[in-house]
C-alpha cells in the first residue's frame, strides 16, 4: 500500500463494526477528507487505527448539530483525540450552531401553538408575521 507507515490496518467494515458508524457514513467521511485512507492490491480502503477515534469524534460532532464542511475547518486536534475539548478557534462556528438550533426550536415552538390552535378551533388559524 501506498502513503501510510506500517500500523494495524482496517478495513472500512472493521472501522464500522468498531464505530457503530454505517460503511456508507465512513466512504463519506473519507470522501470529504476527514479520514486518511489508502487503497489496498485489491482496491479496498484501508484505514489506520486512528481512524476508530476520528470517526467517533466526527460522529459527537455531528450529533452536536455540525455538519461536513463546519468539521472540515475544525483543527486537526479535535479530531486525533478522543473526547477532544473544543478549541477556542472553533467558538464563533459552535455559536453560530447554537444560534441556528434556537431559532429552530423557536420556529418549531410556533408551529407546534400553531397546531394545537388549529386541534382546539378545528380550522387553521391565520398566519401572522
Amino acid at each position: 500500500m501506498n502513503g501510510m507507515p506500517s500500523q494495524e490496518l482496517l478495513t472500512i467494515g472493521e472501522l464500522a463494526q468498531r464505530t457503530g458508524a454505517s460503511v456508507r457514513s465512513i466512504r463519506h467521511y473519507d470522501e470529504h477528507g476527514l479520514l486518511a485512507s489508502a487503497r489496498a492490491s485489491n482496491g479496498y480502503r484501508m484505514f489506520p487505527d486512528k481512524a476508530v477515534t476520528q470517526v467517533k469524534q466526527i460522529q459527537r460532532m455531528i450529533a452536536t448539530g455540525f455538519t461536513i464542511d463546519d468539521i472540515r475547518g475544525f483543527p486537526d486536534c479535535m479530531l486525533l483525540i478522543e473526547g477532544a475539548r473544543s478549541c477556542d478557534q472553533i467558538s464563533d462556528v459552535q455559536r453560530q450552531r447554537l444560534e441556528a438550533i434556537d431559532r429552530q426550536i423557536a420556529d418549531l415552538e410556533r408551529r407546534r401553538l400553531r397546531l394545537i390552535k388549529t386541534l382546539s378551533e378545528g380550522a387553521f388559524p391565520p398566519v401572522e408575521d
